[in-house]
């Protein structure tokens, strides 16, 4: 009875009482009277919303955090190799366009027709190599613009800018009118994104024997394979996560507290305490880009882009990102480049209904989009649906960490994107050298069906199962090939 002691009270006032458990590491669990939580209405506005649980107390940090400006440009280098009629530029403080060797220009960045999750204020500029710090002020005198950070990423070989627009002017004129200037390589919206989570009540860690853990622990538990989660702030101190933290990075800033979102996604892929995670020898490389707000939080493009710059370069094998928000395009392109580098990229389907429009990143075609179900293997009812989603995972009513030590109920396409790129932590460590593609032909060939036979628009390929994805790398080529009929593509 001790997870009894450990579990807060939730705000909903009706008990049950869950019996006939399946998949219960700890005897104690299946005696557990759980209060029913809550649904939480997604936050308002022009944003990828946050829906998370309330705020609990905050234990003491014992992960290494790396202070955001670590990984920003400070310096102020000039540019190497300058062009040979670098003499023949105007004087410091002529607003001189900048002279940019010859580079194709990307696609409009103008937000489609409607489109409002972004910063009202904001625009993103990426320009090519790194500019001085005369042509920066330059840029920002001709268009009228503050600039807020900028950084140089490795994985684009550009600099890009967080501009903001002080003088009421809206995004898109902005943007139409940087799209003229030669010296800009991209522009477009700082959107906004926001994690998927739900709040609800019953069920108690059914996804173990759901995605047959016990066995498939057996042959593999994703020993230091490094799982990036670009989430909300993660309790590092909580019994369920010590020691699995591998490092920290905040580009959201302020005080890095912890959040219920990002601790229950962490604890989802790691766990190795009272409950089971699906791989508790995998170590998390935790980046807090979503800063909670009222009990929800939100994050932006750039805020993002750090994050993912950050964790390839240490090292990420997997990258998880429970969130969901509009088409962005210069994260797409760098998401591209994290999977040419063998990255396997995981991203909720998102939480807004048979209805809506793909989300993104779980829509890019570099990123393995997850659904989720129930215990009776029901689709989420708010999951969203599409072509592009991939495979299904427990993701309704779990039993999840949540900072100050505590647990709660959790539902949403979040917490089964954890439970996918928990699975492909296991299936690297048994065979490292899979690249992303074969990564998720396994995943896809070794699912079990659900719905209409055959991959469908609700539940992809259908419920993932770790034990058999891991017996396909063992030995199973066809899996890995693409041979399997619900193996290739997308």
């Amino acid at each position: 009875m001790q997870l009894l002691r450990n579990l807060r009270s939730l705000a909903a006032p009706a008990a049950l009482v869950l019996t006939g458990l399946t998949g219960v590491s700890h005897p104690a669990l299946a005696q557990t009277a759980i209060a029913q939580a809550y649904d939480r209405p997604a936050s308002q506005g022009r944003s990828f919303k946050m829906q998370s649980a309330p705020a609990n107390p905050q234990p003491p940090r014992t992960a290494k955090q790396t202070r955001p400006g670590q990984s920003q440009s400070q310096a102020r280098p000039s540019r190497p190799n300058p062009s040979p009629n670098a003499a023949a530029r105007a004087a410091p403080g002529v607003d001189e366009p900048l002279q940019q060797e010859a580079q194709p220009r990307r696609t409009s960045g103008l937000p489609l027709p409607g489109e409002r999750r972004f910063v009202a204020n904001e625009v993103v500029i990426e320009v090519s190599g790194r500019p001085s710090q005369q042509e920066v002020d330059a840029l920002a005198r001709r268009h009228r613009l503050n600039r807020q950070e900028s950084q140089t990423f490795e994985l684009s070989g550009t600099t890009m800018f967080r501009w903001t627009i002080p003088d009421g002017r809206n995004v898109a004129t902005v943007i139409r009118s940087l799209e003229a200037d030669r010296a800009i390589l991209s522009v477009q919206p700082n959107y906004r994104y926001t994690l998927q989570q739900s709040r609800s009540g019953e069920g108690i860690q059914y996804a173990v024997d759901k995605l047959r853990l016990p066995r498939a622990h057996e042959l593999s538990r994703g020993e230091r394979i490094l799982v990036a989660v670009i989430d909300s702030g993660i309790d590092a101190g909580h019994p369920e996560l010590q020691g699995t933290i591998e490092d920290a990075f905040n580009p959201a800033g302020g005080d890095g507290a912890p959040h219920a979102h990002g601790t229950s996604i962490a604890g989802a892929i790691v766990a190795r305490s009272k409950l089971t995670g699906v791989a508790p020898g995998a170590r998390i490389l935790a980046v807090r880009a979503f800063d909670p707000e009222t009990g929800n939080g939100e994050g932006t493009t750039f805020g993002i882009l750090k994050g993912l710059e950050w964790a390839v370069g240490r090292g990420a094998r997997v990258i998880n990102m429970s969130f969901a928000g509009p088409q962005d395009p210069i994260l797409a392109r760098m998401l591209a480049a994290a999977g040419k580098r063998g990255i396997v990229l995981i991203a909720a389907a998102g939480n807004q209904g048979p209805k809506s429009p793909p989300l993104f990143p779980a829509s890019d075609p570099n990123v393995i989009a997850v659904t989720a179900t129930d215990a009776q293997d029901n689709l989420f009812r708010g999951a969203n649906r599409g072509h592009h989603v991939a495979v299904a995972a427990p993701g309704v009513r779990l039993l999840l960490p949540t900072p100050g030590g505590n647990y709660d109920m959790t539902t949403g396409t979040s917490f089964a994107a954890a439970h996918i790129s928990g699975i492909a932590a296991l299936i690297l460590e048994r065979e490292p050298g899979l690249s992303p593609d074969s990564v998720r032909r396994v995943l896809l060939s070794t699912a079990r069906d659900l719905g209409p036979a055959g991959r469908d628009k609700d539940f992809g390929a259908g419920l993932a199962d770790a034990y058999e994805a891991l017996r396909a790398v063992g030995g199973r080529s066809d899996a890995i090939a693409g041979g399997a009929a619900q193996g290739g593509g997308r």
